[in-house]
């Protein structure tokens, strides 16, 4: 849930992290890992597997990663100006 993958040719893969407001946090190389590796570090970052693609995804999950990432400070729902900054649409976010 909340993961997508896009292949890129001639590109060497990794994992793209991004805030609610579609901000890159953190980009993680995954040329050297597995598959179950890969599986394993998505798990855990607090990712949830559906059974099946239609099953539904339980509420603590929706906003997945559901925890903080460890390597990262918790992030800031304000700017420096005191404001929450606007909500974007899903299709507003560029391709990576």
């Amino acid at each position: 849930h909340n993961l997508e993958m896009k292949h890129l040719p001639g590109a060497d893969p990794e994992l793209v992290l991004l805030s609610h407001q579609y901000e890159e946090l953190e980009r993680i190389p995954l040329s050297d890992m597995t598959r179950e590796e890969i599986n394993q570090l998505v798990q855990e970052l607090g990712f949830y597997r559906k059974e099946t693609p239609d099953a539904p995804v339980p509420e603590e999950f929706q906003f997945a990663p559901a925890r903080p990432l460890p390597t990262l400070p918790p992030c800031q729902a304000s700017n420096t100006d005191g404001k929450t900054p606007p909500k974007r649409d899903e299709g507003e976010h560029p391709d990576l």
